[in-house]
């Protein structure tokens, strides 16, 4: 396959960004301070004194947690341990969502695949209930056999979604040239674990082998820099916490990886998918911007 081609021309690639990327910050998150765990039926459970989350997916039910708070704005990261094994059918969530039927929403979904095929990354921007705004990424590594950080970074100048500190995708605000962009309504951090074999993998042809049941997917070290929105009011108005983070732009370095990721790993972008758009490409994949 394509993806194990690429595995031992990219390595020193891949060593040389993991020893130019700095460190992340030192998480403390207690996840029974900062998420629900909100259907399942006991699929869900919260373990080791708030430090891991798991959730389980069987023939009768997935599971799924919420954060408490609600954001307008942030900087999130959580490490994450996909199903292993056949994984095919199944689908990991992991993403931002607002309320209400013109809703906006930031995803990432790990599709599962049989054993030695890769996960696909799939991604999305949701805005005013309006999304086909998808890419999809290959990883350079494992998401089964460890946990890997993936973060949000969700500003008034642009969404991007982070794999282990590096940039797979961008979504920049193009307002002033009439792209609705995510900035009016609060967002709350979602994730699930459900069956989706009518899609997920092959486009539905490869089913759910639930003789492999119950699938787990782990989670740990939630970190959140973001405007709590409640009451009507952002946190960000008031306080002196560190703010870096909501002027944050792709520096040099960072627009290099996020080109490395693109070139070597993304797998579709609807951006270029003349086919599907028959009528014109969507206006963001048309409009010239300056690099971040």
């Amino acid at each position: 396959m394509v993806f194990f081609s690429h595995v031992k021309t990219m390595v020193g690639f891949v060593l040389a960004f993991l020893i130019s990327v700095p460190s992340m910050v030192a998480y403390a998150a207690n996840l029974y301070q900062d998420v629900d765990i909100t259907w399942g039926n006991g699929r869900g459970k919260i373990l080791n004194n708030g430090q891991l989350l798991t959730l389980s997916l069987d023939t009768a039910s997935g599971s799924g947690f919420q954060s408490k708070n609600q954001y307008l704005y942030g900087k999130i990261d959580m490490q994450i341990k996909l199903v292993p094994g056949n994984s095919a059918g199944t689908v990991t969530a992991y993403y931002l969502r607002s309320e209400g039927s013109s809703w906006d929403e930031i995803d990432f979904e790990f599709l599962g695949n049989l054993s030695g095929d890769p996960y696909i990354v799939h991604t999305n921007v949701y805005t005013q209930g309006k999304g086909s705004r998808e890419q999809q990424f290959y990883l350079w590594f494992d998401p089964t056999a460890d946990f890997h950080t993936y973060s949000f970074l969700w500003n008034p100048a642009h969404v991007v979604f982070y794999v282990d500190g590096r940039p797979i995708r961008e979504f920049k605000n193009l307002e002033g040239a009439g792209v609705d962009y995510p900035k009016k309504q609060p967002m709350r951090l979602y994730s699930s674990l459900w069956n989706a074999d009518d899609w997920a993998t092959r486009g539905g042809l490869v089913k759910t082998d639930w003789s492999q049941a119950p699938f787990t997917a782990s989670f740990r070290n939630l970190r959140v820099n973001g405007c709590v929105w409640s009451n009507g009011a952002s946190s960000c108005n008031s306080g002196s916490s560190d703010k870096t983070w909501l002027s944050q732009q792709l520096d040099a370095t960072n627009q290099k990886m996020l080109k490395w990721v693109q070139k070597n790993y993304m797998i579709y972008n609807y951006c270029t998918d003349i086919k599907r758009f028959p009528q014109g490409l969507p206006l963001e994949c048309t409009v010239p911007t300056k690099s971040s």
